[in-house]
């Protein structure tokens, strides 16, 4: 039937927030490869029926599924936020010589092993700069290695989704979406990507408070601190995000939030801080989760350390912009067979 219920299947899968946004479009997750077992261990948290691909109850490596071995379940859509540290900016730029970039490939030979199963639809997610890197090099062999595994890929395929601007979240985040369809099943690979501006104003005092305190003062910095310092000397609007970057400090205009990165964890580098009523602190792990647009009853177990919970935040997906991806992909979808 046309409008039979789309299943996707999610490598990289962190800590759900691909699964998150496209359950919120009616698309559920069959199946998640994840091998970082402090992540999977929040995804168990809060995504309770979602098999976990494992070997021997540990989180299997994406290199070693095999859809016969682990016996993977066809799925419409496959969706991967693969590692970005290796076509990012900021990071070596080493691109398909860095092993995490190397990464990319095993997602298409999930898809070949499929066979003629394989997935209508993938779904990927990357830094930006994974489009112009290396003289647009690395987006050459991105778009020959897709297309040869038989979908419609060009660069048409690709738009960078900010959910400052598409959501009433106030988190700057540009990401870049890529979607391919497969070519024995849609006569054409256009989709429409979701561009209308969210006019709703944005109202970072509904994810932090500014005006209040919390009662865990390991959060807060000591007058004493270097940074606590450096901060302060910065310090004009106290309603402002101060974002450390190494040794910099980075205001922001008075209510945004910047990109949450996956260092935030890891002390000085791209920490963000705020004033509060008693003083200056890090934004806690419940409001950067927030400002990712995760679900209220979102929730992470006591076994996660702190540092950890930053990474897994950082290293993930704004739910509500792939929820409204997930929508265009579910219309074009339906609109395909229904045509048919």
């Amino acid at each position: 039937m046309s409008d039979q219920p789309l299943k996707a299947g999610a490598l990289f899968a962190g800590i759900g927030g691909f699964c998150i946004g496209f359950g919120q479009a009616g698309i559920k997750t069959s199946w998640a490869i994840e091998n970082d077992p402090m992540s999977v261990l929040t995804y168990r948290h809060n995504i309770k029926d979602v098999r976990i691909i494992e070997d021997d109850a540990v989180p299997a490596s994406i290199k070693d599924v095999t859809v016969s071995a682990y016996d993977l379940e066809p799925v419409d859509i496959l969706h991967a936020g693969f590692p970005c540290q290796s076509f990012s900016q900021a990071g070596e730029r080493k691109g398909f010589e860095d092993p995490r970039g190397k990464l990319f490939y095993e997602i298409l030979r999930i898809v070949a092993d499929f066979k003629d199963k394989k997935p209508s639809v993938i779904v990927l997610e990357n830094s930006p700069h994974i489009r112009h890197g290396e003289g647009g090099s690395w987006f050459i062999e991105l778009t020959k290695e897709i297309k040869k595994a038989g979908y419609w890929f060009r660069d048409a395929n690709c738009a960078e989704l900010d959910p400052y601007v598409l959501t009433p979240l106030p988190q700057k985040r540009n990401r870049l979406f890529m979607v391919a369809f497969s070519t024995d099943r849609f006569r054409n690979g256009k989709l429409n990507f979701p561009s209308q501006k969210n006019d709703e104003k944005k109202c970072l005092e509904n994810y932090i408070d500014f005006a209040g305190s919390i009662d865990d003062d390991t959060y807060y910095l000591s007058e004493e601190n270097r940074y606590h310092n450096m901060i302060t000397q910065e310090v004009e609007d106290k309603a402002c995000i101060y974002q450390l970057r190494k040794f910099l400090v980075r205001v922001k205009e008075p209510g945004v939030c910047p990109t949450l990165t996956a260092n935030m964890g890891l002390g000085g580098h791209n920490v963000p801080f705020i004033h509060d009523a008693k003083g200056l602190r890090k934004l806690t792990e419940l409001e950067c989760l927030k400002l990712q647009g995760f679900p209220s009853d979102f929730k992470f177990p006591d076994a996660v350390i702190r540092s950890k919970l930053y990474t897994q935040i950082g290293n993930s997906v704004a739910a509500p912009v792939i929820s409204l991806l997930a929508e265009e992909i579910k219309y074009k979808i339906y609109k395909e067979r229904n045509d048919a």
